[in-house]
């Protein structure tokens, strides 16, 4: 009999990252996240990939 529970993800996040910020940092993520309707995560994930973008670009 199969298991019950969540369904598995096709491609599951695995890998945990963390880092420092000072104090200053922190409330500037956590401000652009609150306005633009993101969590903290996703902000960065943005950014990461607009990174990833203009990295190819040249």
């Amino acid at each position: 009999m199969r298991k019950m529970g969540r369904p598995l993800l096709e491609d599951p996040m695995i890998h945990r990252v963390t880092i420092r910020m000072t104090e200053g940092e922190y409330q500037e993520l956590r401000g652009y996240a609150k306005s633009h309707n993101l969590t903290m995560s996703q902000a960065v994930k943005s950014g990461l990939g607009k990174l990833y973008a203009d990295s190819l670009k040249k």
